[in-house]
């Protein structure tokens, strides 16, 4: 595979190892052109898939690649037709309107009627086409003419045509994993004469948002720069320079990684948006997983809010759904405004003050056997029929009822004690106590 400092046909190298013989953009360069070198996806191309099924066998069909810039969209419709043994035609719609498709079609109709090989028709930002030029496409491919391979950064569901899509397979990429942007960067950088510090590869890798194109353009930056300024190697201050974002110092194993989510508890805890925010900023530029944030998020809205405002704990749930459905960078979106509401809602730590002391009782003094009239049935050896029934509350105004509810040696014990911001619960235990005869 070809690496940024690839010498040339001569052996020689440029200042700096950039090949003379090939002035492309280093994302170019490195494109791989078999499923071996290609990073990522593994969700897609795992074996016996229908899609590594396609392209080892050299059978591709229609679909919509659909994800995030830099994650190989364009580089899997290569693929696919390299191993098709299938001319590869690209347009993009931003760029080519009915008169460039139409030279498409056209080519692949001679092609065709002259026994030539097959063609796979590339179509970048499929989204860009409006209805009637999507429309112009649909005869082509339901005839076979043409396998059309669309790639988007949009939802195919609502930017492409009901009837193109329903003749087309949607494969969702995701956006790269740091690791998986590590290796992309240390196989660009094999052989570099310039060294590059391998907190600056970590730095690219974390902070290009899984872009693999943004991190190979800010090497490539780094280290055309550092070579114009006759630097001896690659440092973190030069990828920060190139990638124009700071290096947050943040390890997602270590002492920082405990220390800014327990700020982050605190400050939430503490009904402070703005650090909320703060402290979730830096973990999210830092690259923690979101997956960490949520759950702490979780059990903040049952822990430090409760039932002072219930609904806490379905808005964490549903920023947890944000997260495993959408995930980064759109699920920040729902972090944030999930921060906020955990900020500012009502605090009551009750619930789970009231669930230690229960507990702190049967440790204590252990289980007490079920009082008859609320076990689930006769036992073998005892009475079927006990003197005192289940009083069912709902026969009672109210829906009410006086009977004991705790076992023999437990009754009269308090273990909920209303917090300030459960007025209303407090208001309503009075109630109930008194219809109880409490």
């Amino acid at each position: 595979m070809d690496t940024l400092f690839e010498p040339d046909a001569g052996g020689n190298r440029e200042l700096g190892g950039v090949p003379a013989a090939d002035d492309r953009p280093l994302a170019a360069r490195m494109r791989p052109d078999n499923l071996a070198d290609f990073v990522g996806q593994t969700h897609l191309l795992g074996s016996d898939s229908a899609l590594r099924t396609a392209i080892e066998q050299g059978h591709p069909h229609s679909m919509v690649l659909y994800g995030p810039p830099g994650t190989g969209k364009t580089t899997l419709a290569r693929i696919l037709a390299e191993h098709s043994q299938a001319v590869f035609e690209e347009l993009s719609a931003v760029q080519a309107g009915r008169a460039e498709v139409r030279a498409v079609l056209e080519r692949a109709a001679h092609r065709r009627a002259t026994g030539g090989p097959p063609t796979v028709f590339f179509l970048d930002e499929i989204h860009r086409f409006n209805k009637a030029q999507q429309d112009a496409l649909l005869p082509a491919v339901e005839e076979g003419l043409v396998t059309l391979i669309g790639a988007t950064t949009e939802n195919p569901a609502f930017e492409v045509n009901g009837a193109l899509l329903s003749r087309m397979r949607v494969y969702a990429l995701q956006a790269l994993e740091a690791q998986e942007v590590v290796t992309v960067l240390e196989r660009a950088a094999t052989g570099a004469t310039t060294p590059i510090d391998e907190d600056a590869i970590d730095f690219l890798a974390a902070r290009s948002g899984g872009d693999a194109r943004t991190a190979l353009n800010a090497l490539e930056l780094a280290l055309a720069t550092a070579v114009e300024l006759g630097e001896d190697r690659i440092t973190i201050a030069r990828a920060e320079d190139a990638l124009q974002r700071r290096a947050v110092l943040y390890d997602k194993g270590g002492d920082r990684h405990y220390d800014y989510i327990s700020a982050w508890i605190k400050a939430t805890r503490g009904s402070d948006p703005d650090a909320s925010l703060y402290y979730l900023a830096v973990m999210l530029e830092g690259g923690e997983d979101p997956r960490f944030i949520v759950r702490r998020m979780v059990i903040l809205a049952s822990e430090d809010i409760g039932n002072a405002d219930p609904a806490a704990l379905g808005v964490a749930i549903a920023a947890a759904g944000a997260v495993e459905h959408v995930g980064l960078p759109e699920a920040r979106y729902a972090l944030a405004q999930t921060a906020i509401y955990l900020a500012l809602a009502p605090k009551s730590n009750a619930a789970g003050r009231a669930l230690s002391a229960a507990q702190q009782h049967v440790r204590e003094h252990g289980a007490a056997p079920v009082p008859g009239w609320l076990r689930s049935g006769p036992r073998p050896g005892q009475d079927e029929n006990p003197p005192t029934r289940y009083d069912y509350p709902h026969d009672h105004p109210g829906h009410v009822s006086p009977q004991e509810l705790l076992p023999e040696g437990v009754v009269g014990a308090r273990f909920f004690a209303p917090g300030e911001a459960e007025a209303q619960l407090a208001q309503r235990l009075e109630q109930i106590r008194k219809m109880r005869g409490r």
